[in-house]
């Protein structure tokens, strides 16, 4: 099951008597939960018909017993169960010993007056786990994977009109690589621009650019890109403007090592025909960095990205052991970029 079949079918009143979401979103795991408490219970029903759990503290049969019993004063109960041993892959030792069997037996046979929902804190479950089967043959498992290129322009979209507001796809992806691509943090940004914004309003671009400050990663992924097209002017004026915020040019050039370094795995990676999710997983990066280091690489070869990582490592130990000055030698490398984009790579 996929979260949107999920929440359509809550939304039309039905629910499952289990389910068990995982997956790198933690972020909208956690609205899930709390769309599913809100569909199930309302806001009076909480109170006596929401439970929570944590397996690292209390046995995971606690929890199937609180759901297998009877609601008080409500018509169902929605019990979460926070999990990272019983289901997760790899899970973490604890201190306590599970009950399985008692769980693998309601798994069999839900109580229909609750829903037993575990919020698994892995990017995997355990497919050796027989309730881990168990669950998939119920159709109960929903993966939460990151959210990339065009989903999360639409969920910036989507959160702006659910507080009444509008904003164009190309306004969400100024924010989102203005913001970053955390969905804890572009909501908190997508909340103020929308509070400026004001009811019925639109965020626009200059709202974005007004109100939202960029995070160093982006003013380098900027910089880069101004090597990337040989523009070495823009790439020097964004360098200055760095330097005017205080910024340390050995960090500059670790940032722009570090891009370089994504940009030369992605494309070597990508000439082997692996899609972008798996890519990101392979690389411990969020999908939509891989698709931006993607879209950057192809102005590069990979023997011009290899050159760029070797001559700003030789940078970055000349800067460290003072042999030239941070300021200088960070400007000079820039300058010679645009030498770099017009002869042929080294051997």
């Amino acid at each position: 099951m996929n979260p949107g079949a999920a929440a359509k079918e809550m939304n039309a009143g039905s629910f499952r008597p289990v389910y068990a979401v995982f997956g790198r979103d933690r972020y909208r795991m956690q609205e899930f939960v709390a769309f599913a408490a809100d569909k199930l219970l309302g806001e009076d029903g909480k109170e006596l018909g929401l439970f929570k759990f944590d397996t690292s503290e209390t046995p995971v049969e606690a929890a199937v017993e609180e759901a297998d019993a009877m609601p008080f004063f409500v018509s169902r109960k929605l019990v979460v169960v926070r999990d990272e041993t019983v289901l997760a892959s790899g899970g973490k030792e604890g201190r306590l010993q599970h009950d399985v069997e008692r769980l693998l037996a309601y798994l069999r046979k839900p109580c229909e007056t609750s829903v037993l929902l575990f919020v698994v804190h892995s990017d995997k479950l355990d497919e050796r786990r027989k309730a881990v089967k168990l669950l998939k043959e119920m159709d109960a498992v929903i993966e939460f994977a990151e959210l990339d290129g065009r989903d999360l322009v639409r969920w910036v979209v989507r959160r702006a009109a659910s507080q009444g507001r509008a904003i164009g796809e190309e306004t969400a992806d100024a924010l989102i690589r203005r913001a970053g691509a955390n969905l804890q943090t572009l909501a908190a940004e997508t909340d103020k621009l929308c509070l400026y914004a004001g009811p019925g309003g639109t965020v626009r671009t200059e709202h974005v650019e007004a109100l939202t400050a960029p995070v160093l990663e982006d003013d380098v992924f900027a910089l880069v890109d101004a090597l990337a097209e040989g523009d070495t002017g823009r790439a020097v004026s964004l360098y200055r403007q760095l330097l005017e915020r205080k910024e340390e040019p050995i960090r500059i050039a670790a940032l722009i090592a570090s891009q370089f370094r994504i940009m030369l795995q992605v494309k070597e990676l990508a000439a082997r025909s692996w899609p972008n999710q798996q890519i990101a997983a392979q690389l411990g990066l969020h999908p939509y960095r891989v698709r931006l280091a993607a879209e950057k690489a192809r102005s590069w070869s990979e023997e011009r990205l290899a050159e760029r990582l070797r001559e700003i490592a030789e940078l970055d130990y000349r800067m460290k052991t003072g042999q030239i000055d941070k300021e200088l030698g960070l400007e000079l490398y820039l300058l010679k970029s645009g030498a770099w984009r017009k002869q042929p790579a080294r051997a």
